[in-house]
């Protein structure tokens, strides 16, 4: 069976060269971990997509557009030098003019760079949201890859914790309209920059007292980006972490309204949330609410959706001071987790099948099916074209998945009727006049006429 990220089916053969040492056409291939995404799933993709957009919008978020490359220095600034993304990951090559470029790993960073260009944030509030290929030179696995798709949303602006309800409450909602029930919402404060400052005072000093312990990631982050120990997968430093000293004892009264508002809102929404004291992000513009959404459906990769307040960010990269809080999901991981809960999801199967025989039929025929299409709101009708024999076009026809068959010939043309059999069924084949064809169609496949 076919997965629906698009990996499924045979692999391609491996790089092939002749005898005079070029390349054949056999040989060439998708870089590995970045994929094609074929015409079986698309439906399944453009579901998702609009399913999402959907949701979003209707918060009243609007659509930036962003380009993928952007100048290194954005990422090595807003993401952190000292992060496995900036040193290990990111696509990052110079350009003609010696200009140091970086094919996006995330898409916060352009975000805030627009939206800092182009003047949006002065003396406004904006609910943003975007969507497209991300690259990341990862070990490509199941629900990540080297190019991987998200959405993103990102409001500024706003500082309370209704704002940061809002979104999580927009995340429970796309739950809700895909039908996916298995995840696990947890959520942290990270506290306000004092007090995030005092905790990784004493985070530093606990693990300095600990170094032989430590691996060599995390010796490397201490100086310079200590939560992040915190987030380590490595099962060796989960005893050393679980014994390490707690964030919520860090911190201050502001950051405690702050979030016990937040939990008010969400339990009055009736969300389920666990709080995870160890959940962070561990770059010092990220402050107060963190988020994610998990599932145990996809094995080790088990987030989904990620967020929470980045307020330092904008004045980071060099403009006013400006709250924000946003999240980003994944979309193949969301579709890995539609089929793991076997999400019912559409296909690309045509409607019907229009068969065509002698030169009166193709042409009234050709004609035939544009009307068709105008007439019924939705339909898929695939035409046969490059003639063949009526055997030969019904067997396209079967293999086309179309629930109905619709024939013209040049009898039927002459006349103004259309036979039509069911491909699907036991149903006789019955004929008719053209002009009747849209509302019969219509009433069988469940579609709507278009007034």
């Amino acid at each position: 069976m076919q997965r629906l990220d698009g990996l499924g089916g045979t692999p391609p053969p491996s790089r092939q060269t002749s005898q005079d040492g070029k390349i054949t056409a056999r040989s060439i291939q998708a870089v590995r971990g970045m994929n094609d995404i074929l015409p079986e799933l698309t439906p399944s993709w453009q579901y998702l997509e609009d399913t999402l957009r959907r949701v979003i919008q209707a918060y009243g978020y609007r659509e930036i557009r962003l380009p993928l490359l952007e100048k290194t220095e954005l990422f090595k600034r807003s993401i952190g030098e000292v992060t496995d993304i900036v040193e290990k990951e990111m696509y990052t090559f110079e350009d003609r003019n010696g200009d140091s470029l970086t094919l996006r790993p995330e898409g916060t960073a352009g975000c805030v760079r627009a939206s800092m260009e182009h003047g949006l944030l002065h003396n406004q509030l904006q609910r943003l949201w975007y969507a497209g290929p991300m690259f990341r030179h990862e070990r490509p696995q199941k629900g990540r890859y080297r190019q991987f798709h998200q959405i993103g949303v990102e409001a500024f602006g706003m500082e309370g914790p209704d704002i940061d309800a809002e979104i999580i409450f927009m995340t429970a909602q796309l739950w809700k309209a895909l039908g996916l029930k298995g995840a696990e919402l947890q959520i942290n404060s990270l506290g306000t920059t004092a007090a995030r400052a005092a905790y990784r005072e004493a985070l530093v000093d606990y693990f300095r007292g600990c170094l032989a312990d430590l691996d060599e990631d995390s010796r490397r982050r201490l100086d310079s980006n200590p939560l992040r120990i915190l987030d380590s997968k490595n099962p060796q430093m989960q005893t050393l972490i679980g014994a390490a000293p707690r964030l919520p004892d860090y911190l201050d009264v502001e950051s405690r309204v702050h979030f016990d508002e937040l939990r008010n809102l969400l339990d009055a929404a009736g969300i389920d949330y666990t709080v995870n004291p160890r959940l962070v992000r561990g770059l010092d513009y990220y402050g107060k609410t963190v988020f994610e959404w998990i599932t145990d459906r996809l094995g080790a990769q088990g987030t989904i959706c990620a967020g929470g307040r980045y307020d330092g960010l904008v004045e980071y990269l060099g403009g006013r001071p400006t709250p924000a809080v946003g999240f980003a999901l994944g979309l193949e991981r969301l579709i890995a987790l539609l089929e793991a809960e076997g999400v019912d999801l559409p296909d690309s199967s045509p409607h019907a099948y229009l068969v065509l025989s002698g030169e009166h039929g193709v042409r009234r025929g050709m004609v035939f099916a544009g009307e068709l299409r105008d007439a019924v709101k939705g339909l898929r009708l695939l035409t046969n074209c490059g003639g063949g024999s009526f055997k030969s076009q019904f067997r396209r026809a079967d293999k086309s998945g179309a629930a109905v068959a619709l024939v013209i010939g040049d009898d039927e043309a002459k006349q103004g009727l259309v036979a039509l059999k069911s491909l699907r069924g036991e149903s006789a084949q019955e004929t008719l006049p053209q002009a009747d064809a849209a509302g019969r169609l219509g009433k069988l496949l469940g579609l709507e006429l278009n007034a």
